[in-house]
């Protein structure tokens, strides 16, 4: 075969891998939705959506506490993890030596290659005894599930921001020491601004990873279905609910759908959350 005929054949090859791909995608939205959208029929869009009553007995499902239990744990999460984030990014960028940069970067690869049931387990032996004792029962808590994000976030969101920030052109960096800036001036006025779009980009990542999780949450949430009050009472998230249900659920049941209702709040989270990434990295590769 000559390269002309090679050439062709590797474009059919990745353009038929593309379209196999699509296609899976498009039966995996179209299965969810097809089982789902039964659950907005069964209790209608208002009383699924808002709320506050999830009863096998009754076949009344409210996904409100749900909702609110998955926001709060996501918001909670990335509001510490993205400036740690941030920081530990700069820190590797622009300031550590060499041989250390040698040995955290490895380090960062191998905690976001952790499994989620890993870190939930770590949180289920250490962390919710520790609240237990120190702030009060159960310890299955809000509070567990936030710091068990936390660490499970920091290492995605580092590694993407610490690759934007490498991205920014040297010429910058050097053109603002000629001017005689400092080199935390240089940090915060030129080279965060210049990758700005990439960061974004990366928190974005890591709210999508945090609000999609679910076993880890599910082994130290507490899996109570209310809102909580406080930050070490017991919650529920969309994702824990689904996990800690599914095998009771019967083919067919209002049950079911409910579930697949949940995964469709689920999926229209993270196609939000993605949809805001890419927007603000086409934007930043224009720039």
């Amino acid at each position: 075969m000559n390269k002309k005929t090679i050439e062709q054949t590797m474009k059919w090859v990745l353009l038929g891998t593309a379209f196999v791909s699509l296609l899976i995608l498009v039966g995996i939205i179209y299965f969810i939705f097809d089982n789902g959208f039964l659950a907005f029929m069964e209790n209608g869009l208002w009383n699924f959506l808002f709320g506050q009553k999830w009863s096998l007995a009754d076949n009344t499902f409210g996904a409100l506490p749900l909702i609110i239990g998955s926001i709060y744990v996501t918001v909670g999460s990335i509001l510490v993890a993205a400036p740690v984030s941030i920081a530990i990014a700069v820190f590797m960028t622009n300031i550590a030596p060499h041989f250390l940069r040698e040995i955290v970067r490895p380090c960062i690869d191998l905690l976001v290659g952790i499994p989620s049931v890993v870190y939930g387990l770590i949180g289920m032996v250490f962390l919710v005894p520790l609240i237990r004792e120190h702030l009060g029962p159960p310890g299955y808590s809000l509070l567990a599930a936030i710091t068990v994000l936390i660490l499970m976030t920091i290492p995605t969101i580092v590694s993407v921001s610490e690759d934007t920030l490498r991205a920014v052109p040297t010429k910058y960096k050097e053109a603002s020491l000629a001017l005689g800036a400092t080199k935390w001036q240089t940090i915060w006025h030129v080279i965060l601004p210049a990758a700005k779009s990439g960061i974004i980009s990366a928190v974005i990542l890591g709210v999508g990873r945090a609000i999609g999780e679910a076993m880890a949450i599910y082994m130290v949430i507490g899996n109570s279905f209310s809102i909580p009050k406080s930050l070490i009472d017991p919650s529920r998230t969309l994702t824990s609910n689904i996990v800690g249900q599914i095998e009771e659920a019967a083919l067919g049941s209002t049950h079911i759908h409910a579930l697949f209702g949940c995964g469709i709040i689920l999926l229209l989270f993270v196609f939000v959350f993605n949809s805001i990434s890419f927007t603000l990295s086409k934007k930043g590769v224009q720039a």
